[in-house]
């Protein structure tokens, strides 16, 4: 008979593919609160997710809904223009609960340079929030260009302003 080795199970969420453990950890290790980014098909939505032994505790969170909802705008939910409204959306809402620094959390799923999920990250730094981030002037930035923030590209770029200055005020 074959010598069998025991081996344990994968947690349930790593046989799923939904979460990397071991860059979990790297996260945890910080002591920072987390900034959980996520892109639905609809929508974006941002966290600020803290560590606690019984669950992880949610700070704050913002979705791209209370954009319509409390600011009138028009449009797809998901672009970039809207994803860097809600991160600073969602920046004003974590400096008013005194939360100065955080270290983002995008996933498993591949994050694309100049894409929603790092617009969404350049509003949360435009407001305040320390993240740590390059900005290199010889290389290419993973944040959105200034045109594609302002949503020269869509129909947004008219809105764009008057919601800004409402969100920041």
């Amino acid at each position: 008979m074959k010598n069998l080795t025991k081996r344990g199970l994968p947690y349930r969420r790593k046989i799923e593919g939904k979460t990397d453990y071991l860059a979990r950890l790297s996260l945890l290790k910080s002591g920072k609160p987390r900034i959980v980014v996520r892109r639905s098909l609809k929508n974006i939505v941002i966290q600020f997710v803290e560590f606690h032994p019984d669950g992880d505790k949610v700070l704050c969170s913002t979705s791209s809904k209370e954009l319509v909802k409390d600011y009138g705008i028009k449009g797809s939910l998901k672009n970039i223009p809207v994803s860097y409204l809600t991160g600073l959306l969602a920046g004003k809402k974590a400096v008013k609960l005194k939360i100065a620094a955080a270290i983002p959390d995008l996933g498993i799923r591949k994050p694309h340079t100049g894409g929603a999920v790092f617009a969404a990250l350049k509003g949360l730094i435009d407001s305040g929030i320390n993240i740590p981030h390059k900005e290199d002037s010889d290389k290419k930035s993973v944040f959105p260009s200034e045109e594609r923030i302002k949503g020269d590209h869509v129909k947004i770029k008219n809105d764009y302003e008057g919601i800004k200055n409402k969100i920041t005020k």
